[in-house]
């Protein structure tokens, strides 16, 4: 079944940064235009890395907003945006991990998905993420790519983008690259622990000195 719309690379980033902050960070959604773009930018999970300016995350925005995957709200003094693909899809939080890992990372290998959507759902097994995939192909959204010289293992792909190139996806990142792409994952699991830590402390703090004032 053909989508009704097809997204370019900046809408997919911007689609995909807003379904992965729903996931994992739902204190902090929906986004402001500044954390939506430094979402974009992201130098971890991201590949490619992107640096786009306000400008661009905005003329993609209307985009999505026009296609109707996107909505935006007033919150306090600053205008905030939320997808609203995953509902109007009728995805289930399984369906929704891998795909904004499919946007936000190019074509993936069932191990690949699997460890790449920790922190938005735990897939019990390989077999697990294999039968969603399986879902999401029948539904239109992804597709399951041909095995590719000096591969072992296929990979899936997004079909929010229309069909994939396959010339563009047959490029293996080196060794160097692929360590890289590990640390930088690493210390943004580690980054993200402590933010949780740090708003954490400062709520005990500020439950202290309201306990302090009850007694002075």
């Amino acid at each position: 079944m053909a989508l009704e719309f097809e997204l370019d690379d900046i809408e997919a980033r911007v689609l995909g940064c807003l379904m992965e902050k729903s996931m994992t960070t739902p204190d902090y959604y929906p986004l402001t235009l500044n954390a939506l773009t430094t979402a974009c930018n992201q130098k971890s999970n991201r590949d490619p890395v992107m640096a786009l300016d306000d400008t661009e995350v905005v003329r993609a925005v209307d985009s999505l907003k026009d296609k109707r995957l996107v909505v935006q709200s007033p919150s306090g003094r600053a205008m905030k945006y939320a997808e609203i693909f995953v509902s109007g899809h009728n995805l289930i939080p399984a369906e929704a991990a891998v795909l904004y890992v499919l946007l936000l990372r190019g074509p993936q290998t069932l191990g690949e998905l699997r460890a790449r959507t920790e922190r938005a759902y735990g897939f019990d097994s390989l077999d697990e993420v294999e039968r969603v995939m399986a879902d999401l192909a029948e539904a239109g959204l992804a597709v399951k790519l041909p095995r590719q010289p000096g591969r072992k293992e296929r990979r899936y792909a997004h079909l929010l983008g229309g069909e994939p190139r396959l010339d563009e996806v047959a490029v293996r990142p080196e060794p160097a690259r692929l360590k890289v792409q590990a640390e930088n994952d690493r210390l943004a699991e580690i980054e993200g622990q402590v933010a949780a830590l740090r708003q954490e402390l400062g709520a005990l703090r500020a439950e202290f000195d309201r306990f302090k004032k009850e007694f002075e």
